[in-house]
């Protein structure tokens, strides 16, 4: 492959890894926020009209921020009927046309994301609650989030582009090419 796509590969890598393991500590302050609420409630007896809220703000920006690591890291969601059964090579072309799918997808909720989110900072928007915060916040951090992911889509779509065509990203040959090769021997 191009050095300019290993380059993209290994340069969007390494930020989501670094945002992922950023926002994993989220959910220690989401528990923060949320032992906050449980101890003024029982031990002081107010209640916080903005500790739902920030929990579920907080939640929404840790997994949206980390769905582009857990892209990279292969910890989503794939159904498995046929694809254990396929060689490295088909599973690489699947995974191409998926990925290219999911590509599409990602656009299309970036741009309905980047509409929602200027609609909220042009009217201003609030939460329909007593505590009513504004939402622009979090959906930029939602669009960021978006993009992130994007960006690591198209990644994967490069190294499995790659494997499919038989060479993986780095330029080594597919461990079963090694062993075909061997066999030639």
């Amino acid at each position: 492959m191009p050095k300019a796509i290993r380059l993209y590969v290994r340069y969007v890598d390494a930020v989501n890894r670094a945002v992922g393991r950023s926002v994993m500590w989220l959910v220690l302050v989401m528990m923060l926020v949320l032992l906050y609420a449980v101890i003024a409630r029982s031990v002081f007896g107010v209640s916080y009209i903005w500790i739902i809220e920030t929990s579920q703000m907080l939640l929404a920006a840790y997994y949206i921020l980390g769905g582009g690591y857990s892209l990279q890291l292969g910890t989503h969601v794939r159904m498995d009927l046929l694809y254990s059964r396929w060689s490295e090579r088909t599973k690489a072309r699947m995974d191409s046309l998926t990925s290219g799918l999911v590509i599409f997808y990602l656009i299309v909720l970036l741009l309905g994301g980047i509409s929602s989110t200027v609609y909220a900072i042009e009217y201003n928007q609030k939460s329909y609650s007593s505590w009513a915060p504004l939402l622009w916040p979090i959906k930029v951090v939602m669009c960021i989030g978006i993009v992130l992911m994007l960006l690591q889509m198209i990644a994967i779509f490069f190294v499995d582009l790659a494997k499919a065509l038989g060479l993986p990203i780095d330029g080594e040959p597919l461990e079963e090419e090694k062993l075909q090769g061997q066999e030639l021997k």
